[in-house]
């Protein structure tokens, strides 16, 4: 069985979100709806997934996150609908001793085994030596699947977001993590188009992993692309009170659910955008929503 067993919803959505705080500037905001995509397999993660799942070819699969990764979320699911094995490396070992959160209990109910190390050791765990110890530990035979399922195949996954979106958009912004789904997204869009990231995580390291990702899907990097490091909020997670309550008017004014973590990030960072003038009248800018609550 392969991925496109799921029945993925494809192309997914484009909708326009009519809002004065945006038209009064003369753009059109515009969500691509990838959190329509599947039930399971929310988003930019059923773009990641796929291709790797293909080459994981129903061998166990091996990869990494947070106590909160919707990237674990999202393999375990893949596992139990497509009848593979599943191995989570958590970071932090203090959690393996405590009850599970929401999160985790999910990747467990779906049959992912979690495995918990601790901070140190996870900062390195694309190291040789630290991937040997999981192999012996965990198994020979694992596919390998980095954090947040950002590599070469997730890179070529994520052009077709960008395809999805020619002639339709302007710019097209995404929330970023590891920067994979920007990296396939500037490469998928057409000339004249754009693409900005709106990095999660503080420290200002993603336009280097975005090059490097670019370079090793394609041997070059493509694409028009920027960054905007300002609106992280403090750190990957942070949702302060003034972003809740951003994300609660929009729900109110949209009928749409606003995931906080990345989706809101985003969609607060084009309207202070839009407020600067950094879109010209007439723009259409579709914010490609990656995940539900």
């Amino acid at each position: 069985m392969t991925h496109r067993a799921l029945a993925p919803r494809l192309p997914s959505p484009l909708e326009e979100a009519r809002d004065e705080r945006f038209e009064r500037h003369g753009v059109r905001l515009l969500l691509k709806r990838d959190d329509l995509i599947h039930p399971d397999l929310v988003g930019n993660k059923w773009r990641k997934l796929a291709l790797n799942l293909e080459a994981a070819d129903g061998r166990p699969v091996l990869t990494f996150g947070g106590a909160y990764s919707n990237h674990l979320r999202a393999t375990a699911a893949a596992g139990r609908l497509l009848g593979f094995p599943t191995i989570g490396v958590v970071r932090g070992d203090e959690l393996a001793g405590r009850p599970l959160n929401a999160s985790l209990a999910r990747c467990a109910a779906d049959g992912m085994r979690l495995h918990f190390v601790d901070r140190s050791t996870y900062r390195r765990k694309s190291a040789p030596d630290v991937l040997a110890g999981l192999f012996d530990l965990l198994g020979r035979d694992a596919y390998v699947v980095p954090e947040g399922g950002s590599n070469s195949l997730a890179v070529h996954g994520c052009t077709a977001l960008g395809e999805e979106l020619r002639g339709l958009a302007d710019v097209v912004a995404v929330a970023c993590g590891t920067g994979g789904t920007l990296a396939g997204l500037a490469a998928g869009l057409g000339p004249g188009q754009r693409a900005v990231g709106v990095p999660v995580l503080k420290g200002g390291f993603l336009g280097e992993a975005v090059e490097e990702l670019q370079r090793a899907a394609f041997g070059e990097t493509r694409g028009a692309w920027t960054l905007d490091d300002r609106f992280h909020f403090g750190g990957y997670a942070r949702v302060p009170a003034e972003l809740d309550a951003f994300a609660r008017d929009f729900e109110e004014r949209h009928g749409v659910e606003v995931e906080r973590v990345y989706v809101a990030k985003l969609l607060y960072a084009l309207l202070e955008l839009t407020r600067e003038g950094a879109f010209a009248s007439g723009t259409r800018v579709a914010a490609v929503v990656t995940g539900r609550p």
